[in-house]
């Protein structure tokens, strides 16, 4: 399809080491102006790249803030090449009309998989008697060596991967017990506590897979580790912030907790080979992981695939499917018109207005969509070809207009 812009001039700039199958994505379907880094960005070094970029591909360590935004006066979209969205400055993005995509999906079986290594190996203790070996040490003892079978996995999160963590428990032979803000559906034998300090009073591993925010900084600290089963374990493959580590060390310094796995950190570095302190650093029975819970080869690609190709459909056809920022539509491509995209506030009488302008001026309409969310609306419409292209200023001067696109 020919877009009212070229492919070939839509700037794609690609950070973090997005994998090369996302590059090919774009390559085959007639994208040519792909910058692929390897490394994150600055916000002062992104607001100095972004003004002249169509499409932006970011993974958890580029902040795209409301200055970043403000910056990029030609973007349509960000793909979020990752689980998380908290990078993007979310109601900004929305304000000006830029589309957001991220993969939900993709490295769920990653993560979850992890956890379930993270389990096994600090229910054995492995990380210890690995530290004695290559330390020239033979230390073979069952000694507080236990079994997941029969233990019970307590999951703070029920959602994409805390229910792909509870299947996988399920089938070592684990009871299931998980705590969420919202009712949700168990799968398999799982059993929804009605608290979290029920939880955590029962749980012998505690798995944490919750978002960043108010609600859940050091959501696990001094008091609620207090409910804690003695010498339970705690996982947290989440985010950095749900946790308060000096209260979790202290908890491992007074055996109320056996063992813990980290992943994610409140302030990581942005590039590999860089110093981080940790206070759990050298302490026993304790896993430290550089926040790569999703980063296999198979999520890489799947990741790679998902966000690229959202991000195609969208500046191809005008679909949403998956959008964080503006409202999702699903619409098939009509013959013989015109396709235009008008995102604007969600106020009344926007569509009414958009009508009367056409009308006015004889344009006819093919077909028409409209989904709105939140503070925002968005409609596609399809018009008879042939119509001028001067069908934008007219939809441009209708109050409440963000922005409007002729695709094609």
């Amino acid at each position: 399809m020919t877009t009212s812009y070229p492919k070939s001039k839509l700037n794609v700039l690609l950070l973090e080491n997005i994998s090369d199958e996302a590059v090919q994505e774009f390559v085959q379907n007639g994208y040519e102006n792909i910058t692929h880094l390897r490394h994150a960005l600055t916000e002062e070094e992104l607001i100095s790249r972004i003004g002249n970029v169509h499409i932006l591909g970011i993974r958890s360590k580029t902040l795209v803030t409301a200055p970043v935004l403000e910056a990029a006066k030609k973007l349509l979209a960000v793909g979020c090449f990752c689980i998380g969205t908290d990078q993007v400055d979310m109601m900004e993005a929305m304000r000006r009309g830029i589309v957001v995509f991220n993969a939900p999906y993709s490295n769920t079986r990653s993560v979850a998989e992890l956890v379930i290594g993270a389990a096994i190996m600090l229910i054995r203790r492995i990380p210890e008697k690995n530290r004695l070996m290559h330390e020239g040490i033979w230390m073979k003892e069952a000694r507080n060596s236990r079994e997941l079978r029969g233990k019970t996995m307590g999951i703070i999160g029920y959602g994409n991967i805390g229910s792909q963590v509870s299947i996988l428990a399920e089938s070592m032979g684990m009871k299931v017990l998980y705590y969420d803000i919202q009712k949700k559906l168990p799968l398999g034998n799982a059993t929804q506590a009605s608290s979290l300090s029920d939880l955590l009073s029962v749980a012998d591993i505690i798995s944490l897979h919750t978002p960043a925010g108010a609600a859940t900084h050091n959501m696990i600290n001094s008091t609620t580790l207090a409910h804690c089963k003695k010498g339970a374990i705690l996982i947290n493959y989440a985010r950095g912030g749900v946790i308060d580590m000096n209260a979790v060390k202290q908890a491992l310094e007074t055996g109320d907790l056996s063992g813990v796995a980290i992943d994610v950190y409140e302030h990581e570095p942005t590039e590999n080979g860089a110093a981080i302190i940790c206070p759990l650093q050298h302490m026993p029975n304790v896993l430290l992981t550089p926040h790569i819970g999703g980063s296999t080869e198979e999520a890489q690609v799947n990741i790679g695939q998902d966000v690229s190709t959202k991000l195609m459909a969208y500046t191809d056809t005008g679909v949403t499917s998956g959008s964080l920022s503006v409202p999702e539509l699903s619409l098939p491509v009509q013959e013989n018109t015109h396709r235009i995209l008008h995102i604007h506030k969600n106020v009344p009488g926007v569509l009414s207005a958009i009508n009367t302008e056409l009308s006015l001026h004889n344009i006819n309409i093919s077909g028409q969509y409209l989904k709105t969310k939140d503070e925002i609306g968005y409609v596609v419409l399809d018009i008879d070809n042939g119509t001028s292209v001067k069908v934008t200023d007219l939809l441009g001067k209708v109050q409440g207009t963000i922005k409007v696109r002729v695709l094609y």
